[in-house]
């Protein structure tokens, strides 16, 4: 689409973040189970508080979770739920990248009050929480419960705090991409990777730009594929092709992943273009010309062939019906593409 308006990246790229905190309300009704949590450590294959055999204890109502990691968990308990034994345990482990102390980490938190399944939570309508592998930021429960627990893992706390039972589905997202490396081609910049995963760059000397889309992932990952209506989560590093400059990164520290929507015209085409059918986890080199990019419009980069390298973290259709309890199938979303 043409006719953006002017200015730097975030001008284009329109976020979807949530108003409130993602993990406010869940922090403090989960904060009062840290004596049970703290079992948990890197094996939670068994319920926190029974007897460390059996996926949940005798005690406690069965919560079943379905549903596959490209979209919000469905649960399946008898309502009114009583959180007789609070606790926790995986649903499935992840293959990914052991979270850090100390480093952030990409969660989708769908939560549930089990008096009557009303949604308490649910990243999976906006965009998934960027937060610190702290207790003081995710509340001393989640923070244990996700002690030692990889990407691609999906966990499973129950709680109950002044007489609100809380059902909480965990998804650990990678902070940066994985995948098998793919060989660079020739003629277009090169690209290094820091010890912390931010990409640097390095535009080639004496070359004209390209006057078309390149379109070169660097790393490809095994996720899902972007398509259209997408919200999608990346990281990414955009430099200048004139100088080699970079003009935008959310790979300094404190910063956020973005969150957009592909193909719907709230980015430059050549994004909308270039991320459409790659697949989640991987890492993207894309030339932007200007055509694709700022051209026509009174940006400083209305001139410029962009250059970005985009680590693609989560992609998902977004849940848009309203707050209704999960033994109700979810209505299907729609594409927001636009003619």
């Amino acid at each position: 689409m043409r006719g953006r308006p002017a200015g730097t990246w975030q001008t284009v790229a329109v976020l979807r973040r949530p108003t409130r905190p993602l993990t406010a309300v869940l922090v403090g009704i989960l904060a009062g189970v840290l004596a049970a949590v703290l079992a948990l450590g890197g094996c939670a294959a068994s319920w926190v508080a029974g007897d460390g055999g059996s996926s949940t204890p005798s005690a406690q109502a069965p919560v079943q979770v379905a549903g596959t990691a490209t979209e919000r968990p469905t649960l399946e308990y008898d309502a009114p739920f009583q959180a007789s034994q609070p606790g926790a345990r995986t649903v499935w482990s992840g293959s990914g990248e052991p979270v850090v102390e100390g480093e952030p980490v990409l969660l989708h938190l769908y939560a549930e009050d089990g008096r009557d399944r009303s949604v308490i939570q649910d990243t999976w309508r906006e965009a998934p929480a960027w937060m610190t592998m702290s207790a003081e930021a995710l509340g001393h429960n989640l923070h244990a419960t996700l002690q030692g627990q990889r990407a691609g893992a999906r966990v499973l706390v129950v709680d109950e705090d002044a007489g609100v039972p809380v059902v909480l589905v965990v998804d650990v997202l990678p902070t940066e991409a994985w995948g098998t490396e793919v060989e660079p081609a020739e003629g277009l910049p090169t690209v290094t990777r820091a010890p912390d995963g931010a990409p640097s760059v390095t535009v080639p000397a004496d070359l004209p730009p390209p006057t078309d889309l390149e379109v070169a992932p660097l790393v490809r990952g095994t996720g899902p594929q972007v398509r259209i209506g997408h919200v999608v989560t990346v990281r990414f590093t955009a430099v200048r092709w004139s100088d080699g400059g970079v003009f935008d990164t959310t790979w300094s520290p404190g910063t956020a992943p973005q969150t957009v929507t592909i193909g719907v015209g709230q980015l430059v085409e050549g994004w909308d273009q270039g991320l459409l059918e790659q697949t989640v986890g991987s890492r993207v080199l894309l030339v932007v010309p200007p055509h694709l990019g700022y051209g026509g419009t009174s940006s400083d980069l209305a001139d410029e062939t962009l250059v970005y390298v985009v680590d693609i973290l989560d992609a998902h259709r977004p849940v848009v019906d309203p707050a209704e309890p999960s033994a109700q199938a979810p209505a299907e979303s729609t594409d927001n593409a636009q003619g």
